[in-house]
């Protein structure tokens, strides 16, 4: 028990857990936005490795890292655009175009990457984001400005979801898009402007993990974090304030299993505690859930005209 007193304790544990956090932080808001509008978007593990493939490629093409960040966000919102196309346009079955955009989206990055280095071994380094030294907060100076990003991020989605007409329109389009078509206001514009929103925001998580956790491209990398971003926005119950206290639950979970392996604190078999932030967040999950109300509208296609 010392021994995990001192692991919490110590600021390199809070320093990781923020930036393990980061990620899903973008993930969930992204996934959050297509759900309030009534679309499940499962495009985004690949469009998460997407957009870590292209803002990388285009900083190592020469371009800035921010650059390297539009990219990312512009692939994502394409991809998005062709998810809308699919579940709004042609009220095709969500689930298969989001595993199909997955697919594409993953295929696609994995094909450039062979092609724009044919023969590396290793994956080419950039220089990534640097750390905010100037900050005067401890845990916070030692994150990139990504993160930073993130965390502004998620007042911002609350305020735009709660306080503007837009965010009144995606959440009415995501309950009831017959009430929301009788007041004038176009499902599948709004549908379509919010899954590319959310989508962009899956692009930069993606090139979060390129051109600030890391500074290289390589396969597997996202690792399942689209995955778990779905997941965390019903933990959330599709609230952004709620999105970030989960995102920051499984990334300390993460963290702390990493440091009890490195530890040694606990004699048992690694694959424990690689498993551990994901069976303590299918609890959290389990138990949160069952409580949780989500859009009604979600999942189910609406053609204009229709009652």
């Amino acid at each position: 028990m010392a021994e995990l007193f001192d692991l919490l304790t110590q600021p390199a544990l809070w320093v990781a857990v923020l930036r393990i956090a980061t990620p899903l932080i973008l993930g969930t808001l992204g996934v959050l936005w297509c759900e309030r509008a009534g679309v499940l978007n499962l495009g985004i593990e690949g469009i998460m490795v997407a957009g870590a493939f292209a803002g990388w490629l285009a900083v190592y093409q020469g371009l800035p890292l921010w650059g390297g960040v539009a990219v990312a966000a512009a692939v994502g919102a394409a991809f998005g655009l062709l998810h809308a196309a699919l579940t709004v346009g042609l009220a095709l079955s969500q689930h298969v175009c989001g595993l199909g955009i997955t697919l594409l989206a993953t295929a696609l990055s994995y094909f450039g990457y062979r092609v724009a280095f044919p023969k590396v071994t290793t994956p080419p380094q950039i220089v990534p984001f640097a750390p905010m030294d100037w900050l005067p907060i401890p845990v916070l100076s030692q994150q990139t400005p990504l993160t930073l990003l993130a965390l502004l991020l998620v007042p911002a989605t609350a305020w735009a979801l709660y306080r503007t007409p837009a965010g009144l329109a995606v959440r009415m389009v995501g309950e009831s898009p017959q009430a929301a078509e009788s007041q004038g206001i176009s499902v599948a514009r709004t549908r379509t402007a919010a899954i590319v929103l959310g989508s962009a925001l899956m692009g930069v998580a993606g090139a979060f993990i390129t051109l600030s956790a890391f500074n290289a491209f390589f396969f597997n990398m996202i690792n399942g974090r689209g995955w778990i971003c779905v997941a965390l926005v019903v933990f959330a119950s599709w609230r952004p304030g709620k999105a970030l206290l989960g995102a920051l639950l499984f990334a300390f979970f993460d963290a702390l299993q990493l440091r009890l392996q490195q530890s040694g604190a606990i004699d048992v078999p690694y694959q424990v505690f690689l498993m551990l932030p994901y069976v303590l967040s299918i609890l959290a999950l389990v138990l949160v859930a069952r409580r949780a109300s989500y859009p009604q509208a979600l999942m189910k296609p609406y053609r204009k005209g229709e009652r």
